[in-house]
């Protein structure tokens, strides 16, 4: 998570860094755990230098005849003995007392990142492309009343199969679903430079804490009963494919995507979003993850941001774009970007991608390394994350930003290859 020789040393900074995230400061508690922890192995290494005097000194006893000596120094020695495999464990203890007071500290903003409490304090960086000015007089509708009155997205035979926050999507919706996460993959890998990737839906709590979701996200994550969870993003196997390893800085920036499904408990959405399909148990999404070497991560965020966004403005959508500030970023993230699309049903933004650089945050919780081409010793990569898109979310700023006076909705000129041609919905 940190590198506690660096809080050692910048305490203060440290600190600093966390109150503009408000977390209270935590340098000192680090501190006077590692301290016990270095106590602690002093104390074993000293025992297991005087075992190794003492087993010396019984050959010279036994051989200079002092039995009573020889046995003194091999009682000396089972003593010590019983102390360093006693001391092992109480050093795994305090190894594990340290790691799990860092493991629910949140990462270190840049310094760029705006300074807030919440979404109020985000800042705009840019706006693309303009309201659409529909031809008919009504209101526009949202997504949910055209899908219903479409006949094609069902929430009702869904509730009777899984209960809330799930949704059954049929004919041409279905289709138009399935075409959007297509479209998205074909752009990030023909287009865009990325690998796409077939990860596992069901993974174990090593590549979850890896990318920060447990232990402090437990509750928002779908536990099966083999002690698997359902990825709650693509972001977490895809990252975790250079858990413990080394990689080679040649092949640095690896840029691997995803389109799959996500399961999110929506554990601290209670009563937020309960109409339509903004914010579901079950989604797809595109997923972007990077990994760099530390002095290019930066310039990879702003690379993802571009890749994320070509795919609304392929799309014709308007959008705009916000720099999330302190109190609204992501646990793991360093900085991150929020792309917005406009959904005039709603009369109100929304977000569809987040796109986050996380630095060396994640790489240590995964022992994620690369070997720099001038120098024997490897460093901790850097790592981003961002979506490419929100497939539901996509779904639903089409078909209200498409829409017609008559209830249909027209299928965007990028879509229609893969929708067979077909130029409405309805």
């Amino acid at each position: 998570m940190f590198d506690i020789k660096w809080i050692r040393e910048n305490p203060d900074s440290f600190d600093q860094a966390l109150a503009r995230r408000g977390f209270e400061a935590s340098s000192a508690r680090l501190i006077a755990l590692d301290d016990s922890r270095r106590s602690h192995i002093t104390k074993l290494q000293e025992a297991q230098e005087r075992r190794n005097a003492a087993s010396k000194e019984i050959g010279k006893a036994k051989g200079s005849g002092d039995d009573a000596r020889a046995q003194e120094l091999i009682d000396e020695v089972a003593q010590i003995k019983a102390f360093i495999q006693s001391g092992e464990e109480e050093e795994r203890r305090l190894v594990g007392d340290l790691e799990a007071a860092m493991a629910v500290i949140p990462n270190l903003p840049h310094d760029d990142v705006p300074a807030g409490k919440d979404e109020n304090d985000n800042a705009l960086l840019r706006t693309h492309g303009e309201k659409p000015a529909f031809r008919f007089n009504e209101a526009p509708r949202e997504h949910f009343e055209l899908g219903e009155a479409l006949g094609d997205i069902d929430f009702a035979a869904a509730a009777k199969l899984s209960g809330s926050r799930f949704v059954v999507l049929k004919g041409q919706i279905a289709r138009l679903e399935r075409a959007l996460g297509q479209f998205m993959i074909d752009l990030h890998t023909e287009e865009h430079g990325y690998t796409e990737v077939s990860p596992p839906l069901l993974v174990n709590d090593a590549p979850l804490f890896g990318t920060s979701q447990l232990p402090k996200f437990e509750e928002d994550l779908f536990k099966t009963t083999t002690d698997h969870y359902l990825i709650p993003t693509a972001e977490v196997p895809l990252t975790n494919l250079v858990a413990g390893e080394i990689v080679p800085e040649d092949s640095l920036p690896l840029r691997v995507t995803a389109l799959t499904y996500c399961f999110r408990s929506e554990a601290g959405s209670a009563g937020r979003d309960t109409r339509g399909m903004l914010r579901q148990h079950q989604f797809q999404k595109c997923e972007l993850v990077s990994v760099t070497t530390p002095d290019t991560s930066l310039d990879e965020l702003d690379r993802m941001l571009q890749c994320a966004e070509k795919v609304l403005q392929k799309l014709g959508l308007h959008y705009r774009v916000m720099t999330l500030c302190t109190g609204d970023m992501g646990f793991g993230a360093r900085k991150t970007y929020d792309i917005e699309v406009w959904l005039p049903g709603q009369d109100a933004y929304r977000e569809i991608s987040s796109c986050s650089v996380c630095g060396d945050f994640q790489a240590r919780r995964m022992n994620a390394r690369f070997r720099p081409a001038d120098s024997k010793q490897p460093l901790h990569v850097h790592t981003l994350n961002g979506s490419g898109i929100a497939v539901g979310r996509a779904l639903i700023a089409v078909l209200e930003n498409y829409q017609n006076g008559d209830g249909t909705v027209t299928v965007p000129d990028v879509l229609r290859p893969y929708m067979g041609g077909l130029e409405t919905i309805g």
